[in-house]
């Protein structure tokens, strides 16, 4: 067998790894005292599995800042999510504005829906990925727009949009402002009483460090998307209808129990280790992409190091592939990396990257700065 040396991840803005063990610890407590169905039946499994579920729901509202938990439904994640709120709010004839810059998980639900009717108007950004207001402002103020949508960070250039002021843009002119937070769940302070968002999304496996294959949508009184999906909940079987009351009439199906068990567990982290832990991976990032934008070879994307942003840098190198850097970086010293279009290939049109690609590094829980010196020292040896 050859040996590898050790996984030094830094693919934290695609999932998280390794995940805390009171995440791991939720889900197996889930597993074997809260498997029974929630909602269908009166046995202890299935009343825990209720429990399990609530308790989740208010960690995740309190993190938020969601004043009533029943506007936060449980979702497979932010594609899911984001689906659900576009093609249940959009209909044919309706107008929305977007920006440039939004991952696949935007821009693909829109490029459905403008198939059947829908107008998608998109604002550009500028060369380091920032949304101007003004533009987007003028592009609401054009014609009657049902709603804006914009991410809240990027996965590619790291820089953090201003919703709040998109949102108080939608609003003044009757839109609906509808916000994606892939990549600032868990990395940002989100307050989304303040915020203004009519529909935000979170993933559990990004920076809140729980499981894949969970998620939440938050829904504003007066946002009431028509649901993907039909079926049982537990609630009033005879009916032929899905139900009308929140959340249960976002979350048909059998839900996911130790996934929600999980991220539950990992929405109450921020709470007592949240500060430390993003203050750790500023420190880590800043650190990375001075260092890396000081090597001759390599371009980072994205705004200047010193403007806030998340821990994401993506960097290209003046003569060598982003996909053969990753498979250096992984064979010679284990490093995680993601080379590509990173599913968003318009934030690479906006950066000028489209038809190279990049190499994105993204920090998060459990890196240290022996990895980043070895990250270092790696993109050095391949001609920094």
């Amino acid at each position: 067998m050859v040996d590898r040396p050790p996984i030094r991840y830094f693919d934290h803005a695609a999932t998280s790894w390794p995940k805390p063990p009171v995440v791991t610890a939720a889900m197996v407590a889930a597993l074997e005292t809260a498997s029974g169905n929630p909602g269908r039946g009166a046995h202890r499994l299935a009343l825990e599995a209720e429990r399990v579920i609530a308790a989740a729901r208010s960690s995740l509202a309190g993190l938020l800042g969601v004043a009533d938990e029943r506007d936060l439904a449980f979702v497979p994640g932010c594609t899911y999510a984001l689906n659900l709120v576009l093609k249940g709010l959009l209909a044919p004839g309706d107008r929305v504005v977007v920006s440039s810059v939004e991952h696949n998980a935007v821009t693909r639900p829109l490029a459905a829906l403008a198939t059947g009717g829908v107008n998608v108007v998109t604002v550009p950004a500028d060369a380091e990925g920032h949304v101007d207001p003004d533009d987007v402002e003028r592009a609401v103020a054009a014609e009657r727009t049902a709603a804006v949508v914009c991410q809240h960070a990027s996965n590619v250039s790291g820089v953090i949009q201003p919703v709040g002021d998109l949102a108080d843009i939608a609003h003044e002119h009757g839109a609906l402002m509808v916000v994606d937070g892939a990549q600032a769940a868990g990395h940002l302070d989100i307050d989304l009483a303040a915020l203004g968002a009519d529909a935000y999304v979170v993933p559990g496996h990004k920076g809140l460090l729980g499981p894949q294959g969970i998620g939440a949508v938050y829904l504003s009184p007066g946002c009431e998307p028509h649901g993907l999906v039909q079926g049982g909940g537990g609630r009033d079987s005879a009916a032929a209808a899905q139900v009308s009351e929140r959340p249960d009439r976002y979350e048909a199906g059998t839900p996911n129990v130790p996934g929600i068990a999980g991220l539950g567990a990992a929405a109450e982290l921020p709470r007592a280790e949240g500060p430390a832990i993003r203050a750790a991976e500023r420190r880590l990032a800043r650190r990375l992409h001075e260092a890396v934008a000081a090597m001759p070879a390599f371009r980072v994307l994205g705004p200047p190091v010193l403007e806030e942003r998340v821990p994401v840098v993506t960097v290209v190198h003046a003569t060598r592939a982003p996909d053969e850097i990753a498979f250096e970086l992984e064979r010679s010293a284990g490093i995680a990396v993601r080379a590509g279009l990173h599913c968003s290939p318009w934030t690479h049109q906006a950066l000028g990257t489209f038809e190279t690609g990049a190499v994105r590094l993204s920090v998060g829980w459990g890196l240290t700065d022996e990895d980043v010196d070895v990250v270092l020292e790696s993109l050095a040896a391949l001609g920094g």
